[in-house]
Order: structure tokens, then sequence, then C-alpha cells
């Protein structure tokens, strides 16, 4: 038998039950979890709920050589730092997305969330390139592997889109993602200083980070370099000091395709994430939320007791679309299985760092494009 890949989930919100639920789950090679905080009776907490034999400090986790990846479910501003810790400490790290964001870098100590609101796009942008660039650095000095958790790109509706695209042998012309729901979970996505950005960094950075995985994967294939992005317009709506509650981005790439991705927390009824893809010889719709494989109804609320139906829905009453299994169709499951294997394998990552260090440079110039009114070529 292969020795278990030791894994510790640095966090315990949202996104972290979900990863805890979904690296049980990875076959081929066995799992040893453990869960680190800043705050050890989190951590205490976390694991007595998902049976997790280890908690303990991130001091301590990154001291100890048995383990191996660092899977971090943190803030966004948090990220630099402890992937560059991890790094120092020779351990591989899965980073969820945004791979970096603005949060006040060199505004100086303490600065309100209206001061960090009122910078510069243009600085957002060179701070948050900066970091994730620094990010990227840091594990290739270190010899260690920079996973990008991007779990659009492993959703089983967009796999199987790719595989039918590659055999077609078409070329994609115009992509449009969105992925919409009611708002974030956290108190802290109404603050700059926590997230770096509203609903298209939050949300707009899945399509946007898919449609460059795409591109860059049909570039290689068909003329052996990747399709880049080369330009970006935008639109944001929001409260006045708050981040944005909906933006839109234009992305231009070299080979003339175009782009289309929006995030938005103005939708009510549930979540719902959408790709589209237009090709010369073929068109997909890869249905990530909702799916209607299961239709269920119910005469009130409560009919189903506690049992979800699916992300940001508020009832159960009338006609629902329950989710067989979320963590499948939204491709967080096949993530963790294919960061497990490429551990195994000592392949490359199927998303990596640089894959996070360009969805992060589209966000922030769509940022700048739409806080200055034009076009904003990539560097």
């Amino acid at each position: 038998m292969s020795r278990p890949l030791k894994v510790v989930i640095v966090g315990t919100g949202f996104l972290a039950h979900a990863r805890a639920r979904c690296w049980r789950r990875v076959y081929g090679r066995p799992i040893e979890l453990a869960v680190a905080s800043r705050d050890r009776q989190r951590a205490e907490a976390f694991a007595r709920a998902h049976d997790i034999a280890r908690a303990c400090t991130i001091e301590e986790a990154l001291a100890d050589p048995a383990i191996t990846l660092v899977d971090l479910c943190v803030s966004n501003r948090a990220h630099r730092e402890l992937t560059e810790r991890a790094a120092s400490a020779r351990k591989h790290v899965l980073c969820t997305k945004p791979l970096a964001a603005f949060w006040g870098q060199g505004l100086g100590e303490g600065s309100s969330a209206e001061t960090v609101a009122c910078a510069s796009r243009a600085t957002m942008l060179e701070r948050a390139v900066e970091d994730a660039q620094a990010m990227v650095d840091a594990c290739a000095r270190a010899g260690v592997r920079l996973f990008y958790g991007e779990n659009w790109i492993f959703a089983p509706a967009i796999r199987r889109a790719v595989e039918l695209g590659a055999a077609s042998g078409g070329t994609i012309r115009e992509l449009r993602g969105w992925e919409s729901h009611s708002g974030s979970h956290s108190p802290y996505s109404r603050d700059w200083r926590h997230v770096g950005g509203g609903a298209l960094l939050r949300l707009g950075a899945h399509p946007v980070g898919a449609m460059l995985w795409l591109k860059r994967h049909e570039g290689l294939r068909q003329r052996g370099e990747p399709v880049r992005p080369i330009s970006v317009m935008a639109e944001v709506a929001g409260s006045p000091g708050q981040p944005e509650s909906a933006g839109t981005c234009a992305i231009r790439f070299d080979d003339g395709t175009l782009g289309l991705a929006h995030g938005s927390d103005h939708m009510l009824g549930g979540m719902q994430s959408h790709l589209t893809i237009l090709a010369s010889d073929h068109r997909f719709e890869c249905a990530l939320s909702p799916i209607d494989t299961l239709r269920a109804y119910a005469p009130r609320d409560g009919t189903f007791g506690t049992e979800p139906i699916m992300e940001k829905i508020s009832g159960q009453a009338g006609w629902t679309t329950p989710i067989p299994d979320e963590d499948w169709s939204s491709g967080q499951q096949a993530m963790l299985q294919s960061v497990a294997d490429a551990q195994s394998s000592g392949a490359a990552p199927e998303a990596d760092g640089v894959l996070g260090l360009e969805t992060v440079r589209v966000l922030y110039a769509a940022y700048q494009s739409a806080a200055e009114g034009r076009r904003i070529e990539l560097r």
C-alpha cells in the first residue's frame, strides 16, 4: 500500500468543511488529515465535527515534517503569508481562489476599510499581482508545487465538454460564464480589507479561471503555445465604500476569442453557476448549479427535515432541484482527487499557480477598467 498523503486543512470556515468532506472521499492513496487554525479551540471543534484525529496551530502544522500538503482555506489577505511560510517549510500548497487580492498592502498599518476601498485600482492591480507572483516564485524556489484551487475546471460538465471539444478539432470563439447567488456567507465579504473585492472577485473568479484554462489548453493543443488574454473591459455596481455586489468583464484573447464573465450577489432562489462555450463547429452549455437530474416538490418548508437542497436556496417548499452531490457537480471532489494523484505521480498540477496569477491579473485589470472607463491592456 502507498504511503499516506498527510494534509493539513488551514482554516475552519465554510470552504474548510467542504474540503474535509472531499478529502475523505479521495481514492488511490490513503489520506491522513489534520486541521490547523490560529485559534486552537476552533481547530479542535472542527476536528471533532469531522472526525479528524489531529487539531493544531498553524505554527505546529508547518513545523511538522510529516505534513506534506497545506490546504489553505483562509481569508484572501492571508494567502501570500501562509504560502510563503509553507514553501519555506518545504510543503506543497493548495490555495483557494483568488490566489491573491488587494487588502491594503502599502497603505500603512491599521488603514480603515474606507481608505482601502478608495485606493486607486491601478495600485490594487499592481499589489495583487505582486503578491500572486511572489507566491508562485516562493514555491518554485522551494521546489514545491503550488496548486490553484479553481474547482470549475474539474466539474464533470466542463471536463466532458473539454473532451468533446478536443475530439471535434473546433476552436472556441466565445465564452460566457457566470456565478450568481444571494450573497456571501461571511460578514467579512463587505470589507475590502478582508476580501479585496466583491462579487466579481469572489464569484467571477470561477468563470475567468475556467476561460483562461480552456484557452491555455486549446492553444497548447492546436498551436503549441497558450492562447493568452490581452485586454479587459468591465463594469461593476454596488453600494459606495463597499465591494461591488455585481460585476461583468469582457476579456479579449490573442486569437480573437471573447470571454464574458459575470458575478452577482443579486440572485434569489439558489446559486447559479454556468459556462457557455461557443466554438467553430459546436456549442456547449455547462451547468454546474442548478442541475435537474433530481426534481422535488414539497408542500411546505421543512418537509425534508434539515437535508440540504442546494447552496443559497432559502427553503424547501414548492418545486426545487436538489443536487445529488454538490461536491461532485461543482468539481470540488475531482479537484482534490487531481491534487492527490499529482502528489503520487509527480505530475504537474492541472491548475497551477500561474493560472491563479493570470486570473488575479485579469480581475484587477477589470477593476481598473471599471474605475477609469477604458480598456486595460494586459502586459
